[in-house]
């Protein structure tokens, strides 16, 4: 923590399991929603070639999606006016 205090780095504390506040398991979901929905792929080289194709141009054809979804703006209820979420 110290060589994070000296670097000006904040570090977050997670949850043990928590998918939704970890960025990479946010883009695995857009990622499935993406290249498996309704999509069958004949052999492994056809899927492997679509997840490659796929992160080719992840970043300029879905730029507003990932902006919005990759993003830690989530909410800490331990301030004052965070309201209680149930699920």
């Amino acid at each position: 923590m110290d060589a994070a205090q000296r670097l000006n780095i904040e570090l977050l504390f997670l949850p043990p399991y928590s998918p939704n506040l970890n960025v990479i398991e946010r883009l695995w979901k857009f990622t499935k929603k993406k290249l498996l929905n309704a999509v069958y792929y004949e052999t492994p080289a056809k899927f492997h070639e679509a997840v490659t194709d796929f992160f080719n141009i992840v970043s300029t054809k879905y730029c507003s999606e990932l902006n919005t979804l990759l993003t830690l703006n989530f909410q800490f209820f331990d301030e004052p006016n965070a309201q209680n979420m149930t699920a």
